[in-house]
């Protein structure tokens, strides 16, 4: 009897959201899906009844001190062995790892039983986890054409499905985006992503600010603000007479998203991908303290197909926004081109073709979901990239 699906997933939500995508599309192929997770995967307590839900030890390594290191070593190190006990009672078809260190005692022990293997990388920068495991892998799925740090050995193995986003996302990509009149109201939206910003509380308000009137009175603005700082940016905005609506979390994205016509946000690989599966170009300033400073690499990547700027943290003020802003909301044409080029980036079945590659590795028969798109997708079309 064929074993179940294993996802090894867990930590922060660009880990846990494709993995739960995933989980739902494997699941509604009539697969038997587990998931493996350390103890911060507490998303997936209201996950599907149907998904098995197993918990082993795992920490991450990286910025941290010596004696924090040597207990996250020892961490693994139980980890792998409670999975390789997992691996051997579930005899799974395939493990599919999606990066973290969450993922790594359960990938290893795959490995060593001989369990296919694949991972799958949502930056534009293999992360650490996964360049530990990329040598035991059959198959990396990637989310972006250039991937750095991937050994040459390795870029044989990459297969570039997307990132996969929630099904409400996958639905703003209809809604039709109509020319934007001389006169009319621009809405723009302002989000931190799962790391917060901060510098958005004082970079964005005091940007508006410095906008010419004709072009200040237009904005329909919305930002995400956090408690420390909400009364400040409520503040900020009354003071220069701008009604914009601040919240400490958006609870309706996908509405918001339809009618936004430009973000002001991070670079996070969730944030990208839902960005351009809806087809919204935006301002990234990349969190500067990422590891491999990944954020930068995903925002360049959508920035070279022209659904984006980039905006440094360090050299970006108030000034520089506000110039930025006025250049692109001034020219309607311009804000046409970059709606079009950040939906050309999007990859709105990213979850189907990485369902169908799991279901290739794992030697299962496809459904008839299964979308050739995936299987003409190799390694051989994804650019090389700086290793």
């Amino acid at each position: 009897m064929t074993g179940p699906i294993l996802l090894a997933a867990g930590g922060t939500g660009g880990h846990v959201f494709p993995a739960k995508a995933l989980a739902d599309a494997l699941l509604a192929r009539g697969h038997r899906v587990g998931l493996v997770t350390d103890r911060r995967g507490t998303a997936f307590e209201t996950a599907s009844g149907q998904l098995e839900v197993h918990r082993i030890r795992a920490a991450g390594i990286a910025g941290r001190g010596l004696l924090a290191k040597a207990k996250a070593v020892g961490e693994l190190f139980i980890g792998y062995f409670e999975a390789r006990r997992l691996i051997r009672n579930l005899n799974p078809a395939v493990v599919v790892g999606f990066g973290g260190y969450a993922s790594v005692p359960t990938v290893l022990a795959a490995a060593a039983r001989k369990i296919p293997v694949v991972l799958h990388e949502q930056n534009a920068v293999l992360g650490r986890a996964n360049r530990l495991l990329a040598a035991r892998a059959d198959a990396i799925a990637v989310s972006f054409a250039d991937v750095e740090k991937v050994s040459a050995s390795d870029r044989r193995k990459l297969v570039l499905t997307g990132n996969p986003v929630r099904e409400a996302i996958r639905q703003v990509r209809g809604a039709a985006v109509t020319p934007l009149a001389d006169d009319a109201p621009i809405a723009v939206l302002v989000t931190g992503g799962s790391q917060g910003a901060s510098v958005f509380a004082d970079l964005v308000p005091a940007a508006i600010a410095l906008l010419p009137e004709n072009l200040r009175r237009r904005l329909r603005l919305s930002q995400q603000a956090r408690d420390a700082e909400f009364d400040q940016v409520v503040e900020a905005y009354r003071t220069i007479g701008v009604d914009a609506d601040v919240r400490r979390f958006f609870d309706d994205m996908p509405a918001r998203l339809v009618d936004a016509r430009l973000l002001i946000c991070r670079s996070g690989a969730s944030t990208v991908a839902e960005n351009t599966v809806a087809g919204r170009p935006a301002l990234l300033v990349p969190y500067p303290h990422a590891i491999d400073d990944h954020q930068t690499a995903n925002a360049r990547a959508v920035a070279t197909a022209g659904g984006a700027r980039v905006l440094p943290q360090a050299t970006t003020d108030a000034a520089t926004l506000a110039r930025v802003l006025t250049e692109i909301l001034g020219d309607p044409s311009m804000l046409a081109s970059m709606t079009s080029a950040a939906r050309s980036a999007g990859v709105p079945d990213a979850v189907d073709r990485l369902a169908d590659l799991v279901e290739r590795q794992a030697n299962l028969a496809p459904t008839g979901q299964a979308h050739q798109s995936a299987a003409a997708t190799t390694a051989s079309s994804a650019r090389r990239a700086t290793a």
